[in-house]
């Protein structure tokens, strides 16, 4: 079967074979190489086996477990986060880290290590997972938690599906009295006040994220809606509430970007100021604070047949507020990039894998639609940044990275080979190895 990568930049024929029970052996791959596959909402080759073998886990889908007094839920890998929440939420517990999208199955958001807006205070998925269960591809099977295996159990955490098939995993949920956000945005107009806004927010907010207009230089650079929510306490829902999203369906995919410079000036001017008051706050459903784009079904058709790339890097703390000038300000002269700029403070809760990307600092995200080598030549200026800033790319969210920056920015991964399964392998994983693995040693 032919699958594409939800940028829509690559595409891989593989065959499929699906998982139904946890209890099944790992099936017979015919001599080659496997990956477990979740829900395929990675941006780039993370979830791909060009002429290998996909084990297409959303069958494993089963609710295992759940302690309505602890919140201790465990569940197969195949479930999706927006399952969980469906579950979890009217029983007064809410995930205790989740992305942007609810539609990634728990094995993705363990294998990607996935982080939120929450980052600062709760620190990345994997810091709330109690032990899981993988199968290896030699049909051993470990069960791995920080005290049992647990060299293994943070291999797995950040290890892009490559120690083995995760198969249930038991994680600790957060208590929540409403399903309500008291959330509120506020304009600031530049980086500087980005900084200042998210040293004050870190303080006194659970979740905290900024859009930023990534067009915009000079005085005005970095400039954008900063937005910041805490659970709410118990309160009557209001009179207009409604339990139910409008789900808006995004057709086709079009010849060409919807996405370009023209449109996305106008977008940005715009959406910078639709508020009026500097500050605004608000009461509002769980869903479209987490989960905005969620909103849309196949949105990122809009970036036309040739696809988009997304790039995410982090800069270290005490490196940060140059470097994030430096990157923005390539970014703004390219006349590139999207509406979907996000700015956000990673905070100092280590992550628990070998390969996690969070770290301490900024982290920057911003899509682009395909333009070739336009794009990519962006990308190399952008990685040499990060690179001096001794910071990361995000590799759920890569599809071009080379194996020198790969292994700059993740010098653990020689580490990684000693969990690895011989019997799994990736697009990007031998895009950014390049059969340096077998010369590791």
């Amino acid at each position: 079967m032919s699958y594409r990568s939800w940028g829509g930049t690559k595409t891989a024929v593989q065959r499929v074979i699906p998982l139904y029970w946890e209890q099944e052996p790992f099936p017979d791959t015919e001599g080659k190489l496997a990956l477990p596959f979740g829900n395929g909402r990675s941006y780039g080759d993370s979830c791909l086996n060009d002429g290998g073998v996909l084990l297409d886990t959303r069958h494993l889908d089963h609710f295992l477990s759940f302690d309505r007094k602890t919140g201790i839920l465990r569940c197969e890998a195949g479930t999706l986060l927006s399952e969980i929440l469906s579950f979890t939420v009217p029983q007064g517990w809410f995930l205790p880290v989740t992305p942007g999208t609810k539609y990634v199955t728990l094995g993705g958001a363990i294998a990607n290590d996935v982080h939120g807006k929450n980052h600062h205070r709760s620190g990345t998925f994997g810091c709330h997972i109690l032990r899981f269960e993988i199968l290896r591809s030699d049909n051993s099977r470990i069960l791995c938690s920080p005290s049992d295996n647990k060299d293994f159990f943070s291999a797995t955490i950040g290890g892009l599906g490559l120690t083995g098939v995760i198969l249930w995993a038991e994680i600790a949920l957060k208590a929540i009295s409403s399903p309500f956000i008291q959330s509120e945005t506020v304009r600031f107009g530049n980086l500087d006040e980005f900084f200042s806004l998210s040293r004050e927010s870190d303080r006194d907010y659970e979740y905290t994220v900024s859009w930023i207009d990534c067009l915009v230089h000079g005085k005005n650079l970095g400039r954008g809606i900063f937005i910041r929510g805490n659970h709410a306490p118990p309160l009557p829902p209001p009179t207009n509430f409604s339990s139910s999203r409008n789900i808006r369906n995004f057709p086709f995919s079009p010849p060409f970007s919807l996405v370009n410079t023209l449109s996305l000036r106008a977008f940005n001017t715009m959406y910078y100021r639709k508020q009026i008051r500097k500050r605004s706050k608000r009461l509002e459903p769980y869903d479209p604070f987490f989960y905005p784009l969620d909103g849309i079904s196949h949105w990122n058709r809009m970036y036309g047949r040739k696809g988009f790339y997304q790039y995410q890097c982090v800069i270290p703390e005490e490196e940060s507020e140059f470097p994030v000038r430096e990157l923005l300000t390539e970014i703004a002269r390219s006349g590139q990039g999207s509406f979907l700029a996000v700015l956000k403070h990673f905070g100092n809760i280590p992550s628990p894998g070998i390969l996690s990307f969070p770290r301490p600092g900024i982290t920057l995200a911003l899509d682009f639609p395909n333009r070739g080598e336009k794009t990519l030549s962006l990308f190399s200026r952008l990685d040499e940044i990060v690179a001096s800033a001794k910071g990361a790319v995000y590799p759920a969210k890569d599809a071009r990275m080379s194996s020198k920056s790969y292994q700059q920015f993740f010098p653990r991964w020689q580490e990684f080979l000693r969990f690895k399964d011989p019997g799994l392998s990736s697009d990007f994983w031998k895009r950014v190895t390049k059969g340096d693995e077998c010369n590791a040693y």
